[in-house]
């Protein structure tokens, strides 16, 4: 989006930006990116709404993507508030029910915000890497996931991502990024719930497996050059 139209697409009114801003993403999806996804039929099973959905994260499209593979589910996605900080970035955040969150911190405030958007009946998707991985392939993952699975008690539902990193690169100014032709796969895994706690664990042991046990469902959805730090 060139700098004249988000000036533009700025000062209309917050309603009209985010209907334009969402018609500009749905046709650069469309032009630019060939989708493939598969386990939309894993969403439908045993376990009740609303989920916890968990991904890799390889670009500033991810969102606006599984926005779009999502429409069908109630979703809110958390996501850092530098996004809100940017020009370009804060129209896509406008596009998509999203809940800003301080990294590396005890956000109370967004903490409150997701356990009280589950108890609506609004899914709930995170980025357990936390950012953006530079290589495309699995980071360790931030242990805040399991604070939310504790506290929503919703299934999670895993998926894996690859492609994206091509549409929309990482830029060092995230508001010069752009989009590019590139084929996305999506992979939706079936739910889970977190193991139980075995009585000889402590708690850091029990959530280092509960991590692995997330992020492995994850990786297993990736091709392998794109699991990185969970290649097992």
């Amino acid at each position: 989006m060139n700098k004249l139209l988000l000036v533009l697409i700025s000062i209309l009114p917050e309603v009209l930006t985010i209907k334009f801003t969402q018609l500009y993403v749905d046709f650069k999806i469309k032009k630019h990116a060939k989708l493939n996804i598969n386990g939309l039929d894993n969403l439908e099973n045993d376990y009740k709404r609303p989920y916890l959905f968990v991904c890799n994260h390889l670009s500033n499209s991810d969102g606006l993507i599984l926005n779009k593979v999502l429409k069908d589910e109630k979703v809110i996605f958390v996501a850092g508030k530098k996004l809100e900080s940017n020009s370009m970035t804060n129209l896509g955040f406008k596009t998509v029910r999203t809940i800003p969150i301080s990294p590396n911190s005890a956000d109370k405030s967004a903490i409150k915000s997701v356990i009280n958007a589950v108890k609506e009946g609004n899914s709930i998707l995170i980025f357990p890497e936390g950012t953006r991985s530079r290589t495309a392939k699995l980071i360790e993952a931030k242990k805040g996931i399991l604070l939310f699975a504790r506290l929503t008690t919703a299934p999670i539902v895993p998926i894996g991502m690859s492609g994206s990193e091509k549409f929309m690169p990482i830029e060092k100014d995230m508001g010069k990024e752009v989009f590019y032709d590139a084929e996305i796969n999506i992979n939706i895994g079936k739910a889970f719930h977190l193991p139980t706690k075995n009585d000889s664990e402590t708690k850091e042991e029990w959530e280092d497996r509960c991590l692995n046990h997330i992020m492995i469902s994850i990786a297993k959805l990736l091709p392998i050059e794109y699991r990185g730090y969970y290649k097992k």
